[in-house]
């Protein structure tokens, strides 16, 4: 068999298991299971694929058949342009996330010309916003937090993947922290309970629901954090934290009523969907 046959059987047989894009996944495991890059994929598209190629390939369109997270089989994700190890046990990072980073950039980009900022990650999972934030701002504080330590071990293992220095601390929410700093960023669970099992199946069957549970309305962490992020951070900071765009009204109503944050802005995607919100004292 050659490989583009190889590759046209696996696209096939996804399509039929009803993946999307199942072209491009056939090809994403094909490369995983080749140890190579598209380019030379297509330039090997008339060649003959050895048979214990083509065995790992069934094994590894088998288990995504089975919806096992492409980025689980694969081992990685890209995310804000940077390629981040992901595996059981962590939350697979999301485009949407990206707009938590777009948000802390332009915080940083208009009040820290003359200094460097200190940045606290709560939750940080495979530590991609924390890794990310890093990178673009190497003279930063950044701290990473998260109750699990197999994310933190995954997180570290990204820093050093990409060079940056980020303290990581295993803990609930601000607990670890050792010091106030100028920006907390979070994405905590907030799938409400009643949602998880819609799911989709790769979600729901295999990452970490500790990721995902947020309560009966999805925002039982987020409050948690809300309430006492005020104490750790200094004076003209901010705290930007990801939600769904379907619990805006019900955040903002909630903060109205509690009066812990007088300033709440919505942050908006390239989609003009609100994202993240911006919570800060004027």
């Amino acid at each position: 068999m050659k490989f583009k046959e190889a590759l046209h059987d696996a696209a096939r047989t996804l399509a039929e298991g009803s993946i999307e894009a199942p072209l491009l996944e056939a090809e994403l495991l094909l490369m995983h299971a080749m140890e190579m890059g598209r380019t030379e994929l297509y330039v090997k598209l008339e060649d003959d694929l050895p048979l214990r190629y083509s065995d790992a390939l069934l094994e590894l369109v088998d288990r995504r058949l089975k919806r096992e997270p492409s980025a689980y089989i694969l081992g990685h994700r890209e995310f804000y342009g940077l390629d981040f190890y992901v595996g059981p046990g962590v939350l697979i990072p999301r485009p949407e996330t990206e707009t938590l980073v777009d948000a802390a950039v332009a915080f940083i980009h208009s009040n820290f010309l003359w200094s460097d900022p200190v940045i606290a990650d709560i939750g940080t999972g495979s530590g991609a916003v924390a890794v990310s934030l890093a990178h673009l701002f190497p003279r930063a504080k950044v701290y990473a937090m998260d109750m699990s330590r197999q994310a933190l071990d995954i997180a570290a293992l990204n820093c050093i993947r990409h060079g940056v220095r980020v303290e990581i601390l295993q803990g609930d929410l601000l607990a670890p922290l050792p010091r106030s700093v100028d920006i907390i960023v979070a994405n905590l669970p907030y799938v409400r309970n009643d949602e998880m099992a819609g799911l989709p199946e790769e979600i729901r069957d295999y990452e970490p629901h500790i990721a995902l549970s947020g309560g009966a309305d999805g925002l039982d962490i987020v409050r948690r954090l809300i309430v006492d992020a005020g104490e750790k951070l200094r004076a003209g900071g901010v705290v930007l934290i990801e939600i769904a765009p379907s619990q805006v009204d019900i955040f903002k109503a909630w903060i109205a009523r509690s009066g812990l944050w007088p300033c709440v802005e919505p942050v908006y995607d390239d989609g003009g969907i609100v994202r993240v919100l911006k919570l800060s004292w004027i």
